[in-house]
């Protein structure tokens, strides 16, 4: 009998919530993984209630980074993925554990800091500009870490900016956490930062950071939903739970929640629906 638990290298917490949820087949509950920016941009607590009022079914919410994410999804440790890193997403689809990748919203990374902004980096022509003029100022920095989609995409603008992946100048720090406490922490020491647009905004007023990045093509951060195959595993993927979360998100009047959302209180949306009709 295949058990619905994170390796032992996984985080306590994460492990701790495993098994208080009793994890295993038979259990009727929904184990969605997500990045921390979707839980962290308070998206999800606006969304799953109403999955949850509709079907019936008890979202469990494990937030990592889309690396973990994506890892729980290989091993069969989860039902459904919400990620935005799309070269590991097509890759688990391409190994077969995921039966598909669906793209249901969009926004943009930002690349944050002090408002005096001391690297020039408001200046840049692209986000591969804006990492060299950081790296040649030794501005302070602040990295995730940690492996998630937001991680990966800053170790990808680095190589373009012909920088090392892994950072290494004076003031480069990595947090090993998600995307609210690496904004809190570089917000703390007056740090740069990457950031996902809605993140950034949900922590914006506590952080005093300014974004100060232009919304460039390299910048772009698409979301997808991934159902986890389950005749790929012996058994316990709530394959029904995973397609009817799926239909929901892409749903009209879930993408009209997506395109309203952060409105109210940022006057602007957060995220920006993908199959949302004009």
């Amino acid at each position: 009998m295949r058990l619905r638990c994170i390796d032992m290298v996984a985080t306590a917490a994460v492990s701790l919530l495993l098994a208080s949820s009793g994890c295993g087949e038979g259990s009727g509950k929904l184990l969605l993984a997500t990045t921390t920016s979707v839980r962290d941009s308070g998206l999800l607590d606006t969304l799953v209630p109403v999955f949850q009022e509709r079907t019936g079914i008890e979202v469990q919410v494990i937030a990592v980074g889309s690396g973990a994410a994506l890892r729980m999804g290989s091993e069969g440790n989860a039902d459904v993925l919400l990620t935005h890193a799309p070269e590991g997403e097509q890759a688990l689809v391409t190994s077969g554990a995921a039966l598909s990748r669906k793209p249901f919203m969009e926004n943009y990374f930002v690349i944050a800091g002090p408002a005096a902004d001391p690297a020039g980096v408001g200046a840049a022509a692209s986000a591969a500009q804006a990492y060299q003029r950081i790296a040649a100022a030794g501005a302070a920095y602040v990295s995730r870490g940690d492996d998630s989609g937001t991680h990966r995409r800053e170790q990808a603008l680095l190589r373009e900016a012909g920088l090392d992946a892994e950072g290494g100048w004076p003031g480069f720090a990595r947090t090993g956490a998600g995307m609210g406490i690496t904004l809190q922490v570089a917000g703390e020491r007056g740090a740069y930062v990457l950031s996902d647009l809605g993140t950034f905004l949900a922590f914006q007023q506590h952080t005093g950071l300014a974004a100060l990045s232009k919304p460039t093509p390299d910048l772009r951060n698409v979301y997808s939903v991934l159902r986890i195959d389950s005749a790929r595993f012996a058994s316990g993927i709530n394959a029904e739970g995973a397609q009817r979360f799926e239909d929901f998100l892409l749903a009209p009047d879930t993408q009209q929640r997506i395109a309203e959302y952060g409105v109210e209180r940022f006057g602007r949306p957060l995220f920006r629906p993908l199959l949302l009709r004009e």
